[in-house]
């Protein structure tokens, strides 16, 4: 940690130098990763378990929180490392593997919140055909396309991100590899690739969330027009989480992520940081789940006696054949 100029990773400096502070940071950072693996881990084995579930609503909520599990194991679980060893270094190689898996998965997200809001409208816009329009095939094609998109930005960003020369001390006031905290060791301020990527990532980004904002404007209005308060009700139960999810995972990662970088360590900066990467996948199983008596009911049949002793009878059954 002393010659930091020649290191060939990364210095991480998280969130204080202090160590009670660190036990404190790793402790609540230890508990959040808890919960969001729990949370999401219900809500992928809920959908999987219960046939009622097998819609494409719950088919792209189910590869929301396998995105979200994934999205927080890149970032959190490093950081309560780095803290509990008091030790914030990390190699070029997982920086690397950070900012690929990081890009990927959050413009992933991105594009499966905008899928999702389609099929909001489908289901609620155009009821009569929602089956022909959002049938298991284009569900599918509907996912890949979503993760081979997240890759591909993944791959473009670390590209061009990892070919810019570094100088000076290679430290990152943040607790992990963030590509805008990142740009600041560069050599020169010459980042046209990294400009055109970040201005390709931005404008799709931008368009999905036109994409969403229309699509939520159809379904309002729709919604109004619906005369039994119980139907409003039902709509909105399933609409006010995913748009509440949408406005608070694009504000907070484009507050980010299209500020220019500070010369030193801000709290806002980590509070940020904070907002998109780590509450988004710890309360989106509970957003997802409190407003939705669908889920609510899963969860309960899963958890209950009688449902526990038929799936233990069925696991005998398998083993004995």
């Amino acid at each position: 940690m002393a010659n930091l100029t020649s290191m060939s990773g990364f210095l991480l400096l998280g969130f204080s130098e202090e160590r009670k502070l660190q036990i404190l940071h790793a402790l609540l950072f230890l508990v959040t990763y808890l919960l969001a693996l729990t949370g999401n881990l219900l809500i992928i084995a809920i959908t999987t378990l219960d046939h009622r579930l097998h819609s494409p609503m719950y088919y792209f909520l189910k590869h929301l929180s396998l995105l979200d599990l994934c999205f927080i194991s890149i970032t959190v679980p490093q950081s309560i490392a780095n803290s509990l060893m008091d030790n914030g270094y990390i190699s070029l190689g997982q920086c690397i593997l950070q900012v690929f898996f990081f890009i990927a998965l959050a413009s992933s997200e991105v594009a499966i919140l905008t899928v999702m809001s389609y099929d909001r409208y489908v289901a609620i816009c155009q009821p009569l055909q929602y089956e022909t329009i959002m049938d298991p095939r284009v569900c599918r094609h509907a996912m890949i396309a979503v993760w081979v998109a997240g890759g591909l930005s993944g791959l473009m960003h670390t590209a061009v991100n990892f070919s810019i020369p570094l100088c000076g001390e290679r430290v990152i006031h943040q607790f992990f590899c963030d590509v805008p905290q990142m740009l600041k060791l560069a050599c020169s301020y010459d980042f046209i690739n990294e400009i055109a990527v970040a201005a390709f990532t931005t404008s799709t980004a931008f368009i999905c969330l036109i994409s969403i904002v229309l699509s939520y404007i159809r379904i309002f209005s729709a919604v109004l027009r619906i005369p039994s308060t119980e139907g409003r009700t039902k709509v909105f139960s399933t609409c006010l989480p995913h748009l509440f999810v949408v406005t608070f995972f694009l504000s907070a990662a484009g507050f980010e992520f299209l500020g220019p970088p500070s010369d030193s360590q801000s709290a806002m900066d980590l509070t940020f940081s904070i907002f998109y990467t780590v509450i988004p996948p710890t309360l989106n199983p509970v957003i997802y789940s409190l407003r939705n008596e669908a889920m609510k009911a899963a969860l309960r049949k899963v958890l209950s006696k009688e449902e526990f002793a038929q799936r233990k009878m069925y696991l005998k059954a398998i083993f004995k054949l």
